[in-house]
């Protein structure tokens, strides 16, 4: 103990030597390549016929591959047969497991965000929790693949989890039940009749089109009841991300023009850039993007393009910060590698990575407790002998509790709703309402039909697939 201390006591004591920069990478020949491939194919012949059991030669080279690839980031990874089928599934927006996005943290596993309407979210876990059990084996020493295929499972079967989260004063085991989990990205309600909130959950590949239909549909009800939309909450926390292209689409859908967001590689020529095409279907009107610790990846792209652009405000607490891109490449026999290949930047030119989106305006997730009732008991009323008020009908003895006995109130999002509703009043009035989806001009394409012909979601073997393994579905 006294050892460690010291150490850590010089280590802060010599700024200069903690923050001293990697050596150069010193690149090896391609006869000194040949020499270690040697020596693998020696090590690996040498566990195949002395090792104390028989080895399954395929499962220890496929190992191998993973830990040279894990090696590189917690995002890149190998996907054998089964790892690849299962991954085939879960981009399809439909699988069997707990409903959970996890990433590989110090030696364990780290929630990044649980699902909406999933086992993991109704078990109470959180984004920033750690799971170092699965069915009272320790996650330490499992790669993030083998994490997985621990959690999922037929929907109907049990499985252990031992949970340890900042709240917590000691781990607790909790017991869940797999589910079918069904994605559907998109879910939204129009707050007090003239508020669009949209929960965007995932970005898979109908997200953009689910949205635009969100946006008619909150704008058609509003005008059912004699309302019209004064702005929108775009609500992304507890998002870990998705397809690069779908959140390339959403924030499109909310700008006039600018970059969205561009991806840089490791040569200086390696950089894509996004920009948004004219047409804004919340017409200029305010918008509010709530984020918190679980948001990431594409939800981080979303943030960013939106306050960089001035477009609207970003609200909540700072975001994960996942900002690297990957790339499927499928190897044959049904195999492949995720590989990251870039890094995200903001429009400003901010990197993502390790970072995050600092919202425009912190707001921690808080419960509001009434301190005054309405009644007191010292008031003119309690006095012996008082007058009553002979206009008074109300019965005393019927009179409802001031308390709430299942307070389920969203504090984040009771004020982004406020902050929208005050954007609102200072926005000076359009001189003339732009229609949602452009339908009164004949010659162009609705918001929504152009979006969905021009920003299709690209299959999952090229380079705007963002479903990574640092964001895995179980």
């Amino acid at each position: 103990m006294f050892k460690k201390f010291i150490l850590c006591l010089f280590l802060l004591m010599s700024p200069a030597i903690a923050a001293e920069k990697p050596e150069p990478i010193k690149h090896l020949s391609d006869e000194q390549i040949y020499e270690m491939m040697k020596k693998f194919a020696m090590a690996f012949e040498v566990a195949r016929t002395d090792y104390v059991e028989e080895i399954d030669e395929k499962k220890a080279i496929e190992a191998a591959i993973n830990g040279m690839l894990e090696s590189l980031d917690p995002h890149s990874s190998y996907l054998n047969a089964d790892d690849y089928h299962d991954f085939t599934d879960r981009t399809s927006g439909q699988f069997g497991g707990l409903g959970i996005q996890i990433t590989a943290d110090r030696g364990v596993i780290k929630v990044i965000s649980p699902m909406d309407d999933s086992p993991a979210q109704r078990a109470g876990i959180n984004a920033g929790d750690y799971i170092t059990h699965i069915d009272n084996e320790q996650v330490q020493g499992l790669t993030l693949t083998q994490a997985v295929k621990k959690m999922k499972g037929k929907p109907g079967t049990k499985v252990k989890l031992t949970i340890i989260g900042k709240s917590m004063a000691e781990p607790k085991t909790i017991t869940l039940t797999r589910a079918m989990i069904k994605v559907n990205s998109v879910k939204f309600e129009l707050k007090d009749d003239n508020v669009g909130y949209i929960r965007i959950s995932d970005f898979g590949a109908t997200t953009v089109r689910e949205l635009h239909n969100a946006i008619k549909d909150l704008n058609a009800r509003a005008k059912k009841n004699k309302k019209e939309i004064i702005g929108y909450v775009i609500d992304v926390r507890n998002n870990p991300g998705g397809f690069l292209e779908a959140a390339i689409g959403v924030s499109d859908t909310f700008l006039e023009s600018g970059e969205i967001v561009s991806t840089r590689g490791r040569k200086k020529t390696d950089v894509d850039r996004s920009y948004a095409k004219s047409g804004d279907m919340a017409n200029g009107k305010p918008i509010v993007v709530l984020i918190n610790h679980g948001s990431a990846s594409a939800s981080e792209i979303v943030a960013g393009a939106i306050q960089d652009n001035k477009r609207g405000l970003v609200m909540g607490t700072q975001s994960f910060g996942k900002g690297s891109v990957q790339q499927q490449k499928v190897l044959g026999d049904n195999t492949a590698i995720h590989l990251t290949i870039a890094r995200y930047y903001t429009p400003n030119g901010t990197s993502i990575q390790g970072k995050g989106i600092t919202p425009d305006v912190e707001i921690m997730q808080s419960k509001v407790e009434t301190l005054e009732k309405k009644t007191d008991i010292f008031s003119e009323a309690t006095l012996i002998n008082a007058l009553k008020n002979e206009d008074d009908k109300s019965d005393k003895n019927n009179e409802k509790s001031d308390e709430k006995k299942d307070d389920k109130s969203d504090y984040q999002l009771e004020r982004a709703v406020d902050m929208v509703r005050a954007l609102s009043v200072m926005q000076p009035k359009p001189t003339a309402e732009k229609s949602d989806d452009k339908s009164g001009d004949k010659k162009s394409e609705s918001k929504s039909e152009k979006k969905d012909s021009d920003k299709k979601i690209v299959p999952s073997d090229q380079r705007a697939n963002e479903s990574d393994k640092s964001a895995d579905k179980k």
